[in-house]
């Protein structure tokens, strides 16, 4: 009974409860500190690189960058892109933006890749339109290529 009752004594007295409450708030604040700092080295990390911009000192520089980035996100999966047209500004794109449409045959499988692989990243690009159409004999085979015919467009700033 005799380290019980020095044990109790110990542990009422108000220095050992403030010197407990100071260890427990500087361990909470080192926690809160080291998750925002993980959380911002996550951020920092987790953006693409890169400028959202279309890059090219002319439009038509710049519709050729973008021309050259679908066609190489195509080719990279495998599909092939029978023709493109370059859609500079004008009456029918919107104020700052260049558009490509491009027709290109690919898998199934590289479909959804590739329309993640035009969105994802940098410069920002967007899917504007698309029209799929399937060989006659896909729905009883699930074979063969798909035609794709997609509008893509961009955002230009124009010279500097």
């Amino acid at each position: 009974m005799n380290r019980t009752a020095t044990l109790r004594r110990f542990l009422s007295k108000p220095g050992f409860a403030a010197a407990s409450y100071l260890c427990v708030m500087i361990l909470l604040l080192f926690v809160i500190g080291s998750s925002f700092t993980d959380v911002l080295n996550r951020r920092g990390d987790g953006g693409p690189a890169g400028s959202p911009f279309l890059e090219g000192a002319t439009v038509t520089i710049a519709g050729a960058a973008l021309l050259q980035r679908v066609t190489a996100a195509v080719t990279k999966l495998g599909g092939n892109v029978l023709s493109s047209q370059i859609d500079l500004p004008g009456t029918q794109s919107r104020a700052g933006f260049l558009s490509i449409i491009a027709s290109c045959d690919i898998d199934q499988g590289g479909l959804q890749r590739l329309l993640y692989d035009i969105e994802a990243g940098q410069p920002f690009l967007f899917v504007d339109q698309l029209s799929v159409q399937a060989p006659a004999n896909f729905v009883s085979s699930g074979e063969g290529r798909l035609r794709v015919l997609l509008s893509v467009s961009g955002q230009w700033r124009g010279t500097k």
